[in-house]
């Protein structure tokens, strides 16, 4: 049982869509193309910096109503999708355990795909972030930029490879990202908020255990597939072969940039701070940014 999603589709008055539309067609439903996504992604990269461009010779842009209005609805979007993910999952896992609602092909529910299709739909209106770092004339960090990028990039092939344990870091992320985008909303109005740090940390955190989840799924498909009888399992995983990888080593490298962008942040000395020279420890400021890591995993 769904009740919150049984709820909306019993009193909510929904428009009918077609099939494509709620499942998940390849060439049909949008966006599910090779093609389409390099086309919506090169759209990305050409628009931003074509924006930081333009923005070179003229004052910055601080639409601040639509910025706050954007985060506030990933902040509030990312908290209702992650309720109707975990009310559809919790019970398939409470039910026949944990290896079973990560690897079995039945825990890929027509609801599960929905929500997944609908994070998908999510990546894209994230790139706005970029967008509107550009008007402001911010710097376009690596990290930000690869991490937009790529997570949808992410998402579309996890999509094709119908990987179960996707929602182990679809939930992570989408948690995070309630907080990340509240925090974005509160300080364009002036709040300061004292848990930026925090939210860095956890950002590590949540992909350390993506890394956990997604590495023992590929470890239990290709045990199973190729050397049953020589490393320990506990059966197969479902999904194919190129998202397992791709997932593992696109997870990687965000550990590792966030990491390092965790380490710039908060370990580095500030600019222009010395050593102190009675033997106490260095002053542990750093360099101003502006945000936390504005990067988020499927």
């Amino acid at each position: 049982m769904a009740p919150i999603a049984d709820f909306i589709l019993a009193h909510v008055p929904l428009p009918t869509l077609p099939h494509y539309l709620t499942s998940y067609e390849r060439g049909k439903t949008p966006l599910s193309t090779s093609n389409s996504v390099a086309a919506a992604l090169a759209s990305y990269l050409a628009i931003i910096f074509g924006v930081r461009h333009l923005m070179k010779s003229q004052p910055p842009i601080r639409p601040q109503f639509l910025f706050q209005l954007h985060n506030i609805v990933l902040s509030v979007g990312s908290g209702i999708l992650l309720v109707l993910m975990v009310e559809e999952i919790v019970p398939i896992v409470w039910k026949h355990g944990i290896f079973y609602g990560i690897c079995n092909h039945n825990s890929w529910t027509p609801r599960m795909e929905f929500y997944y299709m609908i994070n998908y739909y999510i990546k894209y209106l994230e790139l706005l972030d970029t967008i509107f770092l550009a008007l402001k004339k911010k710097p376009l960090a690596f990290l930000h930029v690869f991490h937009h990028s790529a997570t949808a990039l992410l998402c579309y092939t996890q999509l094709n490879g119908r990987t179960s344990v996707s929602w182990v870091v679809i939930t992570l992320n989408l948690t995070v990202h309630v907080l990340m985008y509240y925090y974005y909303y509160a300080t364009a109005g002036g709040a300061r908020i004292w848990w930026k740090k925090h939210l860095t940390t956890m950002q590590i955190v949540q992909f350390v255990i993506d890394l956990f989840a997604v590495y023992f799924g590929t470890y239990s498909y290709f045990v199973s597939t190729y050397i049953p009888d020589q490393l320990p399992v506990l059966g197969s995983c479902a999904g194919t072969e190129g998202a397992a990888l791709f997932g593992c080593g696109l997870l990687t490298s965000y550990l590792g940039l966030f990491i390092n962008f965790y380490i710039q942040t908060y370990k580095k000395p500030a600019k222009g701070k010395k050593p102190a020279v009675n033997g106490n420890a260095v002053a542990n400021g750093s360099a101003k940014v502006n945000g936390v890591a504005n990067g988020k995993a499927n």
